[in-house]
């Protein structure tokens, strides 16, 4: 369960690359379009980045401005940094909630995809879900890094 964003976002961007070369390759060779895979590609991207954003707080790889903490000691800096993650967490809370809201927007009020003809709500629902669990990411990348002492390998 570790590492599920990963290997979803993994299927979903091979899926797009997938896709988008079919297309291409149709209409080149042979002139045929297929009205239901660029829909179908840009939805898989966006669900690739959410995906992949989550997995990005769960192996610690956000980009971070932290030059001006080499200047505190290690317990300054630790603080300012969970005081950096909180407000993250805040900020999280507030896009799912908004994308909680959207949703239920649309389902009260329907509105459907113009080729695939699917529910927008289910598209949506992707914010919430992945704010939600880049949430958890945070508190589980803290609590290894300042309850179990565990130390955040660099992914670069």
């Amino acid at each position: 369960m570790d590492n599920f964003e990963n290997y979803c976002a993994q299927i979903l961007l091979t899926f797009f690359v997938c896709l988008l070369f079919l297309q291409v390759v149709l209409r080149v060779f042979w002139g045929i379009t297929l009205s239901w895979s660029e829909e179908m590609s840009r939805f898989a991207f966006v669900f690739f980045v959410f995906l992949g954003a989550s997995h990005g707080a769960r192996v610690a790889a956000h980009s971070r401005v932290t030059v001006q903490f080499k200047l505190l000691s290690q317990k300054k800096r630790n603080f300012m940094l969970a005081v950096s993650d909180l407000i993250w967490i805040g900020f999280n809370i507030v896009m799912a909630y908004k994308g909680i809201e959207t949703v239920l927007g649309m389902i009260e009020y329907p509105y459907t995809s113009p080729t695939l003809g699917w529910s927008m709500a289910y598209i949506y629902m992707i914010i919430p879900i992945c704010f939600i669990t880049m949430t958890i990411r945070i508190i589980q990348v803290n609590y290894m890094k300042y309850v179990l002492n565990i130390e955040i390998d660099n992914v670069e």
